[in-house]
């Protein structure tokens, strides 16, 4: 495999991990009730989110790269309205971002490359990742503005980090 390819494999289990840290540290600050509460009816709850990503990891990621069955069942990702605690949805957002990190460090070049189609759409093992990826990201960041427009505070995502840094020449 070449490098371009090894790079892109390690920056996009990079970010698979470093939005799984994001929502624990969003879950941390959530309490049990507000998990399946909706801020109003064209809006989903956190729980619903959670379900959606898992759905969708598993559509593109699991499916796709590493052959599982897709089983996916979109709709009830949106219509649950409970059934799961705040710590079952956890274990299962990280326990499919932990499985979507090893099929992409699993995915060989040829799977990389290959076209297949997931959800209607056409993609490249490639696409599949880059899809992925961008679509924790986005939901990550609504998990994110619910908590914070619920509880008034900063969540802390990038506490570790000076964000002020200045790019090096």
């Amino acid at each position: 495999m070449n490098t371009i390819q090894q790079e892109f494999k390690d920056q996009a289990i990079f970010r698979f991990q470093e939005k799984k840290v994001h929502i624990a540290k969003c879950f941390q600050q959530l309490r049990e009730e507000d998990i399946w509460s909706r801020p109003n009816a064209s809006s989903n709850s956190v729980g619903n989110i959670i379900l959606h990503l898992c759905g969708n990891i598993g559509q593109y990621v699991l499916s796709s790269l590493a052959q599982q069955p897709d089983v996916r069942e979109r709709d009830l990702e949106f219509s649950a309205s409970g059934g799961l605690s705040k710590e079952e949805l956890l274990d299962k957002i990280s326990t499919t971002i932990d499985q979507a990190c090893a099929a992409v460090r699993a995915c060989k070049e040829e799977e990389l490359l290959r076209e297949r189609q997931v959800q209607g759409f056409v993609f490249s093992g490639l696409g599949v990742i880059l899809h992925a990826v961008e679509h924790l990201s986005y939901h990550t960041g609504q998990v994110a503005y619910l908590i914070k427009l619920r509880n008034d505070q900063q969540i802390g995502l990038y506490d570790d980090f000076d964000l002020n840094v200045k790019n090096a020449d």
